[in-house]
């Protein structure tokens, strides 16, 4: 706990933190409901986070439309950039798989 307090303090991110700055990121831009955090990775600039959200709400729930977003933060959090990776069926579980 010190030690993220520490890097906090320095501007650097924890994994955790860009993960969460992410997830923020693309709820606010999207407006979309978040699922997780699928991917976390440093970068040169900053880091890389992939956010799966539900796109569409069906019933029964298995037809729910999912995407998978990518943000790219700076080392403070700040979105650089985003975009929509792939969307599909949340019953479609090997549409998920193989990502990066």
């Amino acid at each position: 706990m010190i030690e993220e307090e520490q890097a906090q303090r320095a501007g650097e991110l924890t994994a955790a933190d860009a993960g969460g700055a992410g997830s923020r990121h693309i709820a606010g831009l999207t407006g979309k409901e978040v699922e997780g955090v699928t991917l976390v990775q440093p970068t040169e600039t900053g880091w890389l986070v992939g956010v799966e959200v539900t796109e569409d709400r069906r019933i029964p729930s298995s037809g729910d439309i999912l995407a998978l977003y990518e943000a790219e933060l700076d080392l403070d959090g700040e979105l650089v950039s985003y975009r929509r990776v792939r969307r599909y069926k949340r019953s479609s579980a090997e549409a998920s798989e193989g990502y990066r």
